[in-house]
């Protein structure tokens, strides 16, 4: 029986879109094709100059791919992201998170190739295809840089480590690298920066989060607050102090507009503390594996004790002479509760200590 593969609906829909109109748009282009002229499909994708009488274009174009070799990334990210996020989120918030990385990037490299045109006169901005799954990709490392913020990927067998904040930029520098190619167009730089902004904007102030159902906290918040996620922490260490101090002045201007909410001190001990997790369905991945984590640091640090006050009680018995015990005998004497740890609860770290105070008398009586 051949393997089935799990996918979540939304990612699964988001996959047949994006195979179906690429490849559309390929048979159209395919069938229009002339050395003289270069065929777009305003229909399809977003064009600033053609696409006004297509609304729809400003969704749909996300979901083309104008040759295998960004459409076999693109697939690939949205299998393994998608399925990743979906999981963790539920589908309806993956949803929500698929329209913002797609309506507002597209909409807002829509607004800056008219005011290019409008500002040069060169027509060449207002024929500019806007498509692609550029501000979805870059929104999946967004959302991994809040998920798993202190993840390590190693990379050449251990020659280069880098934190998972760190990818969003670097993938803006492979876009501005690949849109001078045929590969992506133009419009591929403004595409990866203001998917960057809208996603990171969106998981940080406007994205509900649930409680862990352990914790005392409301029922529902709005955004992460956690240190671990603002938005200088995409940035190298040098360069961190310049960019929290724009954002914060920027922060400071949204909220005067009232655009963003600042947040309370209840949402940062919470963010801090841990007790909200992503997951909206199925329990909560990141308090379970939080909670895994606690339990077995805390089996940990009692083996640890439990071998330190053995391995005392070894030292202190071995260095008194060896009168005649005036109280019970050994064999009637209760065990302490550091050796019952160690006889009932052997550890593959620690190795396995025995300790047998009767072999030990009978050694020195016959000695």
């Amino acid at each position: 029986m051949p393997p089935r593969l799990n996918i979540p609906p939304v990612t699964r829909v988001v996959l047949v879109v994006l195979l179906l109109q690429s490849v559309l748009s390929a048979a159209v282009r395919y069938r229009q094709w002339s050395a003289h002229s270069e065929i777009v499909v305003e229909w399809l994708t977003l064009i600033p100059q053609l696409s006004l009488f297509y609304p729809w274009t400003f969704l749909t174009a996300t979901l083309v791919e104008n040759n295998i070799f960004t459409l076999a990334i693109a697939g690939l990210t949205l299998y393994h992201g998608g399925r990743y996020l979906e999981r963790a989120w539920s589908s309806r918030e993956f949803a929500k998170f698929l329209l913002v990385a797609s309506l507002i990037p597209n909409t807002l490299t829509f607004l800056v190739l008219v005011t290019l045109f409008t500002i040069t006169r060169n027509e060449s901005w207002t024929l500019t295809t806007i498509a692609g799954t550029i501000p979805l990709q870059i929104s999946f490392l967004v959302a991994f840089s809040q998920l798993v913020p202190a993840h390590t990927v190693t990379l050449f067998r251990g020659v280069l480590s880098l934190r998972v904040p760190r990818f969003p930029l670097i993938y803006i520098g492979l876009v501005s690298v690949l849109s001078l190619t045929p590969l992506l167009t133009s419009a591929s730089l403004l595409l990866a920066l203001f998917g960057l902004l809208a996603s990171w904007t969106y998981l940080r102030f406007y994205k509900t989060v649930f409680p862990d159902l352990d914790s005392s906290q409301p029922t529902s918040m709005r955004g992460d607050a956690s240190e671990t996620f603002a938005f200088s922490e995409f940035f190298p260490g040098p360069v961190k102090p310049f960019v929290s101090a724009i954002t914060d002045q920027i922060f400071s201007i949204l909220v005067a507009m009232r655009i963003c909410t600042p947040f309370s001190q209840a949402d940062i001990s919470a963010a801090q503390g841990g007790n909200f997790v992503q997951r909206t369905a199925h329990g909560g991945v990141r308090a379970e594996a939080e909670r895994r984590r606690a339990l077995a640091l805390k089996v940990l640090d009692q083996r640890l004790h439990a071998a330190t006050a053995g391995t005392s009680s070894t030292s202190r018995g071995q260095s008194q002479p060896p009168n005649q015990p005036s109280g019970p005998t050994v064999q009637t004497q209760p065990q302490t509760s550091a050796q019952a740890a160690m006889t009932s609860q052997p550890s593959t770290v620690l190795g396995e200590t025995n300790y047998n105070p009767d072999q030990d008398h009978i050694d020195k009586g016959e000695s």
